[in-house]
């Protein structure tokens, strides 16, 4: 056994390079998630493929550790695999994005169903096993390294994965509240990257060897000081020309897109967008015109004032534009991304008057004592659905806060086709809290939204409310959502706060839409492979 290094004579180095060892894998885990997010979302499917691969990468580098360990307990070996680590970790934001694409450019041919899953556990097999199986060897070998006394060995062992799960920690709380929202999340891979070399090259430089016997350090060091200088970038989607804005929250990715009629805040670059606000001062077409019918239903036009609490605030797309053609409604707003609601004041004309509260929507309710004529439901985007905020107990906490003749809407925005989709599952869980219950399918959209009441006078009242509108536009526009309005006849499927499978059934969504997007590319796949989709994506790229 090589134990003729002075920093292995060294405990308290033995238990830095656990430490450090636990808290890059940690922070690669989280990286990982803020990596895959932009293009899988971030939903439990994507975090239980994320912690699954780890596991799996963990456990063969603890068995294989071992066995090294035990047939070869060379630490110059040891420190070479955790220097490997550190350079692969440190090119994950160079090469990341082009391998996640890749394989979804691949996969997207050649799956029908399933996409995420099967995208996503291939893109975190390739991205993320290797340098974690390197780093899962650690702690085998440092034991290794370490007892030198059979009487203390258990003593040994419980200090060293003490400081790995002490870094663990650490690197579970720094990622997410420091590095991520300041730096961002390639630098954020730099920077344990960098870390693990730094502890690397104390061991080598410390170890007496030749020169000769040290070429992989200078070549680590070139490859990171390259990718500190190609991988800060935190665009994901790098093919986009002109962006107005492409950052990151706490919470998401965000990026922001601006033409001479429109803004468009997307927070998935595959597959998705959140919101969409018009310039023009007028009727969209959009789901928030027909969510204005809401108001009508509680009577806006025989109220002096209505109070409006809108869950999942967004942009604020909808308080805008109601606040275009009413003036007797007060808006509150619950946005639990503090970032979101910047942008909405800076590129969504979002009104300074309209105030919005940072904070989960349901607990908001939880503590919130006012009873509001409508609550407008915008907190489900594409695959990420809160499962808090679609079950039962959720809906009768918004009915237990409208008033007598409120109304709730819920815009739902992922219209599925199979029997027992997502939609369905909410509007059946919805009938069993609210008598009335109304839907509309918002023209070449995926949005339908869901109106929801227990006064059974509410479609009257919204009749006679949309009769005493004198803006034409306004009230045409009204009239074709009554002509499409259909009363829902609710079947069994239920959600409760302890079964609501949310992921799952908004993943059977996200497949169909998927499909039916790039239907068109497939043909053209069939019909020239390849090579002919690639001519075609390079004449719209470029």
């Amino acid at each position: 056994m090589k134990k003729d290094r002075p920093m292995l004579k060294n405990k308290v180095f033995l238990y830095l390079t656990e430490f450090f060892a636990g808290m890059s894998v940690m922070a690669v885990e989280l990286g990982a998630s803020r990596l895959l997010a932009p293009y899988f979302s971030s939903s439990q499917i994507v975090w239980t493929i994320i912690i699954g691969t780890i596991m799996i990468a963990m456990a063969l580098g603890n068995v294989y550790g071992g066995k090294k360990a035990d047939k070869d307990p060379d630490p110059d070996k040891l420190y070479g695999r955790i220097l490997l680590a550190a350079v692969w970790i440190a090119l994950i934001p160079v090469v990341g994005k082009y391998i996640i694409l890749a394989i979804s450019g691949v996969l997207i041919f050649t799956v029908n169903h399933n996409f995420l899953i099967i995208a996503g556990f291939a893109a975190c097999m390739v991205i993320f096993v290797f340098p974690l199986f390197l780093l899962g060897t650690v702690t085998p070998s440092i034991v290794k390294f370490a007892v030198e006394d059979l009487n203390d060995n258990g003593k040994m062992v419980g200090y060293l994965n003490a400081f790995n799960t002490i870094g663990s920690i650490i690197g579970t709380f720094v990622p997410t509240f420091i590095s991520i929202p300041a730096v961002g999340t390639s630098i954020t891979f730099l920077i344990f990257g960098g870390i693990l070399i730094i502890l690397c090259l104390i061991y080598f430089f410390t170890s007496g060897l030749p020169l000769k016997k040290m070429k992989k350090v200078p070549v680590s060091l070139v490859i990171f000081i390259l990718c500190c200088v190609f991988g800060y970038n935190n665009s994901f989607a790098f093919w986009e020309k002109n962006l107005t804005y492409e950052g990151e929250s706490v919470y998401n990715y965000l990026q922001v897109r601006e033409d001479d009629h429109q803004v468009i805040l997307s927070t998935n670059v595959l597959f998705g967008v959140q919101s969409v606000y018009r310039k023009e001062k007028g009727l969209t077409g959009m789901y928030y015109d027909y969510a204005m019918a809401a108001p009508y239903m509680a009577g806006v036009n025989e109220k002096d004032e209505m109070e409006v609490l809108i869950l999942g605030m967004g942009t604020g797309t909808y308080a805008t534009q109601c606040l275009r053609y009413f003036d007797n409604m007060h808006f509150t707003g619950v946005e639990i991304d503090q970032k979101i609601t910047d942008l909405s004041r800076r590129y969504f004309n979002l009104s300074e008057n309209v105030a919005v509260t940072t904070y989960d929507g349901r607990a908001y309710l939880n503590v919130d004592k006012n009873k509001y004529d409508v609550i407008m439901v915008d907190a489900y985007q594409d695959i990420t659905i809160p499962f808090q905020m679609s079950s039962v107990e959720f809906f009768t906490l918004v009915k237990d806060h409208l008033k007598e003749d409120g109304v709730m809407v819920v815009n739902m925005n992922m219209r599925g086709q199979e029997e027992g989709n997502i939609n369905e599952y909410l509007s059946d869980t919805i009938s069993q809290v609210f008598s009335q219950v109304y839907t509309v399918d918002v023209p070449y959209t995926t949005n339908r939204e869901l109106f929801a009441g227990n006064d059974p006078e509410m479609m009257e009242s919204f009749r006679y409310n949309c009769s005493r509108e004198d803006n034409t536009e306004l009230k045409d526009m009204l009239l074709t959502v009554e002509d499409s309005l259909l009363p829902y006849h609710p079947g069994t499927h239920l959600m409760t706060d302890d079964k609501a499978p949310v992921e799952l059934l908004g993943m059977k969504v996200i497949d169909e839409l998927i499909m039916d997007e790039v239907s068109y590319y497939k043909n053209i796949y069939r019909e020239g492979g390849f090579r002919a989709v690639w001519d075609l994506l390079k004449e719209e790229i470029f």
